[in-house]
């Protein structure tokens, strides 16, 4: 890719421009952290749903729809949970002209008014495991400075995931299995990732325990992508969601849920972005090839059927082609494809159509490739396949690069300067774990999971010996 420097040196300024230029999202709407997902966007969007969806259905997930409202007294029911959330809730206080008996929450996530509803469903060890998913609308009051896809009042994509199981063991497997199919989201999206465990601080609440993936923006920050949460029995003793076992006994359910929001489209944009625009992986793309005459006076009708030809057998092939034949000069058309991150552009001009070829270009490397007019059905989905390998590996290797194994404070904070994320040898303590957020610019993202453990180093803090990495970074 060339030419990172607005990217990674104003990601800002260069991220909120993208979104509007590439018609992802008009940002105009007149209610602050609200906006609207253009059609171009909302294809996006779609395919990255799509695969999603299709994760969580081959593992036995099925598919809800839950209302919007939660009537204040089941809110509140979880203490711990309202804590959580509210600072950030919105209150529906009214129907037409009458005040409501019972204030309305408009979802800010959805466990008070799923769970009641499991207390119903769940009588049996035989209705064990329940995995159900949504995509919905949420709202929250955010504060600070909102952001498209990143920092919203309403997070219009939100997939969440709720389970129910007759024991710890089986919740903790189902943990594993939410690791697993984010990680193969993830991985097709072609977006690297770290795990953690996040401290007791920062667990969702009513949390057992929670993982996170997160991501790294141009600028150094992390991005949160997903989410895993452990909640025990605290909310099926709060709703009263029971079971019956064989022996005719009576047990609290153990539960999990697991999140994802557009974050992921945002993260899909900033990982893979440059100085001209968006470079989408192809799979995710709404456009994967768009094609581009280049006319020349008496052969301008050759070319232009020629290019029609293509479309069509790229078309019957099955991928999502754009025939671009607008009255426009052809530099003016490669800008406006790539900046929306269309990954194949074939052009078709008078030395190509006489050679019987088509120059191909990739988004990704700019690099030019002949192919054979003969062997362009062939040989474009070939190109797709390797940028999408491209992407991937240059993303990880760009990825691990900022990650720094860091040995001391001092360096940590030097590290997150840089625009880089650290990782530093810690004891487990909270109190070290605290410390060290407080004597950085950054967070404490949580304890790094599926690595080894540091071998004879000492916590960076109180200089015991250290069995845990920590990791730490500016985030968003």
């Amino acid at each position: 890719m060339v030419g990172r420097s607005r990217w990674q040196n104003n990601f800002s300024e260069w991220f909120n421009e993208i979104v509007q230029v590439a018609e992802i999202m008009e940002t105009r709407y007149p209610v602050k952290g609200l906006y609207v997902w253009l059609p171009y966007g909302l294809k996006l969007r779609n395919h990255v749903i799509s695969a999603l969806k299709e994760l969580l259905e081959r593992t036995g997930h099925r598919e809800v729809l839950f209302p919007l409202l939660i009537p204040e007294n089941l809110f509140k029911k979880e203490a711990e949970h309202i804590r959580g959330f509210e600072g950030q809730v919105y209150w529906v206080t009214h129907g037409g002209h009458d005040r409501l008996d019972i204030r309305l929450a408009l979802r800010p996530t959805s466990e008070t008014a799923m769970y009641p509803m499991f207390s119903l469903w769940i009588q049996s060890h035989a209705d064990l495991p329940l995995k159900i998913y949504q995509v919905v609308n949420v709202f929250r009051y955010e504060t600070k400075m909102t952001k498209p896809l990143i920092r919203l009042r309403e997070v219009t994509t939100f997939k969440e995931a709720h389970t129910a199981h007759a024991t710890a063991e089986d919740a903790e497997r189902q943990i594993r299995e939410a690791i697993q199919i984010y990680k193969q989201f993830f991985d097709r999206l072609c977006i690297p990732y770290i795990i953690t465990k996040r401290p007791s601080w920062d667990t969702f609440a009513g949390a057992v325990y929670s993982i996170a993936f997160d991501t790294l923006a141009p600028d150094g920050r992390t991005l949160q992508i997903g989410t895993v949460h452990n909640l025990g029995q605290n909310f099926s003793r709060v709703y009263d969601v029971q079971y019956e076992r064989v022996d005719g006994s009576y047990e609290h359910v153990y539960q999990t849920c697991y999140g994802i929001s557009e974050r992921a489209i945002a993260a899909l944009i900033m990982v893979h972005g440059d100085d001209i625009g968006m470079c989408l992986p192809p799979e995710f793309a709404p456009i994967q090839v768009v094609i581009v005459p280049i006319p020349y006076k008496d052969v301008q009708a050759p070319i232009e059927q020629t290019c029609t030809e293509i479309y069509e057998r790229l078309k019957q092939a099955g991928l999502r082609v754009e025939l671009d034949l607008r009255d426009l000069r052809p530099g003016n058309k490669y800008y406006y494809w790539e900046r929306r991150g269309v990954p194949l552009r074939i052009e078709l001009g008078p030395t190509d159509h006489a050679n019987q070829r088509v120059t191909a270009v990739r988004r990704d490397t700019g690099e030019r490739i002949h192919v054979p007019l003969d062997r362009v059905a062939e040989r474009v989905p070939q190109l797709l396949r390797e940028i999408e390998t491209s992407m991937r590996r240059r993303a990880w290797e760009e990825f691990r690069k900022r990650i720094k194994t860091i040995a001391s404070v001092d360096e940590l904070q030097n590290a997150i300067h840089n625009r880089n994320v650290g990782r530093v040898p810690w004891c487990g303590n909270e109190k070290c774990g605290l410390e060290i957020e407080e004597r950085v610019e950054g967070s404490v993202l949580g304890e790094e999971l599926f690595t080894e453990a540091p071998k004879n180093r000492s916590c960076v803090v109180c200089f015991q010996q250290a069995n845990k990495w920590l990791v730490v970074a500016r985030t968003y």
